[in-house]
């Protein structure tokens, strides 16, 4: 059985970690794939192209497009090329984010306006272009949330957009009911990819968190190919928490070393 076979996604931010992971999943579901990476000629672009080959040795089609999503005019070429290439969208997973490690009052200019332009307001031009698209497929959007949306943390302020894009989530999920559209969000718990290590560096002991309470990149994905997948049909505005029950109680016994 393949859910979404014959379909296509889009993921944003899909060269590396949970989009990675996304797409991949995606793509063994009966999926073809646009991966989205925001500059080229670098690591970014490496990755892609070899996912590219990797989605294509399964069967399935898979395009890169290069696209910084915070940048309005980058975000109608991108479509632009979706339409081209493949003439329909079936999925818009919102994955792509990018923020310092550091507290919101220490921010300067730039990285804030970064942190919104990036965040949120490239998620909703996203949207805005995607919908003449998902409109013809009755289409899903599924937004890559994380449990920043909701607890504090000194250095995370990607949290504060996370928690915007939650709200959009659920706003959406009611703007686009006539259009038949379905809008849900993943949240995922702490999640062992590239900028773990970095987050690792300012969240005190949290090395000393059982093994069992880290979130693997596969089972994001899982829960995004269900919210893609008929058997979701009953589910709109909804955020799912992805975390392997980590936010379930406030005081937990740390690991001895």
């Amino acid at each position: 059985m393949l859910p979404l076979k014959d379909k296509v996604a889009l993921i944003t931010g899909s060269s590396r970690g949970i989009g990675n992971a996304i797409a991949r999943r995606c793509a063994l579901s009966g999926a073809d794939i646009v991966i989205n990476y925001r500059k080229g000629g670098g690591s970014s672009q490496e990755q892609a192209e070899r996912l590219c080959r990797e989605i294509e040795e399964t069967g399935r089609r898979a395009v890169m497009a290069q696209a910084d999503i915070a940048v309005k005019d980058s975000v109608k070429k991108l479509f632009g090329e979706i339409n081209e290439k493949f003439g329909r969208l079936d999925f818009l997973i919102l994955n792509a984010a990018k923020a310092p490690f550091k507290p919101l009052e220490k921010l300067f200019e730039r990285e804030l306006r970064q942190l919104v332009e990036t965040n949120y307001l490239g998620n909703i031009f996203c949207i805005q272009e995607a919908l003449p698209l998902l409109e013809k497929t009755n289409g899903r959007i599924v937004f890559i949330s994380s449990l920043g949306s909701r607890f504090y943390n000194p250095a995370y302020p990607l949290g504060s957009m996370k928690a915007a894009m939650e709200s959009v989530v659920r706003d959406c999920a009611e703007s686009l009911r006539d259009k038949k559209i379905l809008v849900n969000a993943v949240c995922g718990g702490i999640v062992k990819t590239d900028s773990f290590k970095v987050l690792r560096q300012f969240w005190e002991h949290i090395d000393m968190l059982p093994e069992e309470l880290f979130v693997e990149p596969d089972e994001i994905a899982d829960t995004v190919v269900f919210l893609c997948s008929p058997e979701s049909r009953g589910i709109t505005g909804q955020t799912i928490v992805v975390d392997k029950g980590l936010s379930n109680a406030v005081c937990r016994t740390a690991v001895k070393k």
